[in-house]
């Protein structure tokens, strides 16, 4: 055993808890939320298995955003489209199933995040546009373009069999949502601790100039986080409207500043070079079981906003100190 390890195992668990509680502060935060709020709301069901499921149901499509927001976060660049991008994708999807069934619905969806993530990733990687102004101006024309082909009306989504796979059915007593949620965030967890790509991802992030001369085609990986947000927000936009079964323009509309609140309360850098996956699930599980729980509480709407916000700017303030650059 070398002599770290062994320093290791001797370190006594409050000496341990000290030196570590700030990098595992979101799951330390997620377990002290839960616990206050299955106290206080044990009478209002707050504990009741379907609540929970609903939790689960209605955080599942900020968690899979978040999953791929946390690699472009961890490159160094941002999404500001993916809410715009998830509507957009819900329209496409459904006008498809009505034209060409499950198939056409499935390619309409997934060609809609690789058509906008390819488009993204040019006008940044090709034309230098910062992706803060790429992704907000495609935020607008994702959102524009979404109701000029609706028409502003929903578009009901008339194949029986995409709810069941796409968000509205179950499997046994499991959400298909839920393991949606699963499954992404295992293969994003893997792409970014287990791989080449993943460790170039936080290299580029880390320091851009470094990565470059280290051989990595930093240009190219950007491009490649960036469609895969657009991909997975399509997806995201998939589920939307397989739960509701049908796609309308508003679907996700304003998701880009939760799914990004969920991925830095998780751990992940606004700077670059830093990021988990799994810390970003349990940021977006944390933030609907405060959703969940002020909604239970019977606070007005008012008093959810300025609660949520407080919780979120204070895990958040804990999770991110001493992560700025100097």
């Amino acid at each position: 055993m070398s002599d770290t390890v062994a320093v290791a195992a001797r370190e006594a668990p409050l000496a341990y808890f000290k030196r570590t509680w700030r990098q595992n502060i979101i799951y330390i935060g997620f377990v002290v939320v839960f616990a206050f709020f299955a106290i206080t709301l044990y009478d209002k069901g707050f504990l009741a298995p379907n609540n929970i499921l609903n939790i689960a149901r209605q955080t599942a499509m900020i968690a899979v955003m978040a999953v791929a927001m946390t690699l472009v976060l961890s490159s160094g660049e941002i999404d500001l489209s993916v809410g715009a991008v998830a509507g957009l994708a819900s329209v496409t999807t459904a006008m498809a199933v009505a034209w060409g069934g499950l198939p056409a619905g499935i390619a309409a969806g997934i060609m809609t995040g690789i058509t906008v993530g390819l488009i993204n990733g040019f006008l940044s990687t090709r034309l230098m546009i910062p992706t803060f102004l790429t992704t907000l101006a495609m935020m607008g024309i994702a959102k524009g373009t979404a109701m000029w082909i609706s028409g502003t009306a929903a578009i009901p989504v008339l194949d029986r069999t995409y709810p069941a796979i796409f968000g509205g059915g179950n499997i046994g007593p499991i959400p298909t949502l839920l393991l949606w949620m699963l499954v992404i965030g295992v293969i994003g967890h893997v792409v970014l601790r287990r791989t080449k790509f993943g460790r170039q991802v936080l290299a580029v992030g880390g320091n851009v100039v470094a990565a470059r001369y280290s051989g990595i085609n930093t240009s190219r990986i950007k491009l490649w986080v960036i469609v895969i947000s657009a991909v997975t927000a399509s997806i995201a936009g998939m589920l939307y409207a397989g739960r509701l079964q049908t796609g309308r323009f508003q679907l996700g509309e304003g998701d880009e500043l939760s799914v990004i609140a969920a991925v830095v309360l998780g751990g992940t850098s606004l700077f670059g070079g830093k990021g988990t996956v799994v810390g970003s699930i349990i940021g977006a599980l944390m933030i609907g079981v405060i959703n969940n729980g002020l909604i239970l509480m019977g606070l007005e709407y008012s008093q959810q906003l300025i609660a949520r916000g407080g919780i979120i700017i204070l895990a958040v303030a804990l999770s991110q100190a001493g992560t700025r650059p100097a």
